[in-house]
């Protein structure tokens, strides 16, 4: 084998693709530093650096078997994988507060207040549809406390859909009656 220093980047690569190991740690040794160094300038951290330089080379390990010597000099396409590369980190970093600057998470429970108002609106709404008729009630609770579509309430309460859309207005109409003068009350009052 001649000397590795006189073999071109793009000739030890295509030595590694068709089975050479000494052709891949002659490149390795040529590269890495290079490649490490340039990671390194951009992103200012040593293990950020090494992991882009390793990503780099198996990168070029992989594409060794498809290489073109006349498309772009090895180094060349090495460096440019390793600017897109640092420069995802970057961007990374961007999005990721770091731990100690990042605010304190929100409690997801209501606080005191919070369920001391639903616990009220809750029982307002129950002694209200309590004072329903039946039908009515169990229309409106079907349909705006359980979600289900008219057609689907038809057919629980053996109804035409014209009939339950009739049951689920009345019913809004005299729950919105019976719960006007407690607006304030429950926190609804602008």
């Amino acid at each position: 084998m001649t000397d590795p220093e006189a073999q071109t980047d793009a000739a030890l690569l295509v030595a590694y693709a068709n089975g050479d190991r000494a052709a891949a740690q002659d490149l390795t040794a040529r590269l890495v530093p290079r490649v490490f160094g340039q990671s390194f300038r951009m992103l200012q951290d040593q293990a950020e650096a090494e992991d882009i330089a390793q990503e780099a080379m198996i990168r070029l390990w992989k594409i060794a078997p498809d290489w073109e010597p006349d498309r772009a000099k090895v180094s060349t396409w090495l460096y440019r994988v390793v600017a897109n590369l640092c420069t995802d980190k970057l961007r990374g970093r961007k999005r990721h507060t770091p731990l100690d600057q990042a605010p304190d998470p929100q409690d997801p429970a209501l606080s005191a207040v919070d369920q001391l108002q639903a616990g009220a609106r809750t029982r307002a709404l129950s002694e209200a549809l309590a004072q329903l008729p039946e039908r009515q009630a169990q229309a409106v609770s079907l349909r705006h406390l359980e979600g289900c579509s008219n057609p689907e309430i038809a057919e629980i309460m053996d109804l035409s859909v014209e009939a339950v859309e009739s049951l689920v207005s009345r019913g809004k109409r005299a729950l919105t009656a019976a719960l006007a003068h407690r607006k304030a009350e429950l926190g609804f009052e602008e």
